[in-house]
């Protein structure tokens, strides 16, 4: 069989099932890169809408309350409920930068992606 003709497999990598607790319209999704330096970190902060991601490169350390904080690395998938404040969203590297996917599943007059708790 010619090689440029030999079928190919597509493989889907289960990451990430996210599971939301109340049902909710939702009428677009903004999707934000979010790059940080060394050690740098989000401080507390919770979302009005579900948000889920992707870490593209680096380390992150990461706790939802309630929950045990967990190392996430580079191809690791996310989940931040609404309105749960987040203890950890932190560059765990003290010299390496990380960068990370976000989807933010808005509502239809929902504009504000992250509230600062500090």
């Amino acid at each position: 069989m010619n090689p440029a003709t030999k079928k190919q497999t597509i493989n889907r990598k289960p990451l990430l099932t996210a599971a939301l607790e109340q049902l909710k319209s939702t009428q677009r999704v903004e999707i934000k890169q979010i790059d940080f330096a060394p050690s740098q970190q989000t401080g507390l902060h919770n979302h009005p809408c579900p948000v889920v991601g992707y870490i593209a490169k680096g380390t992150v350390l990461f706790q939802v309350e309630g929950e045990e904080p967990r190392t996430l690395n580079a191809g690791d998938a996310f989940f931040e409920p609404p309105n749960k404040t987040m203890l950890h969203f932190d560059n765990a590297s003290n010299t390496e930068p990380m960068t990370f996917i976000a989807f933010y599943l808005l509502g239809e007059k929902e504009t504000e992606l992250i509230h600062m708790l500090e």
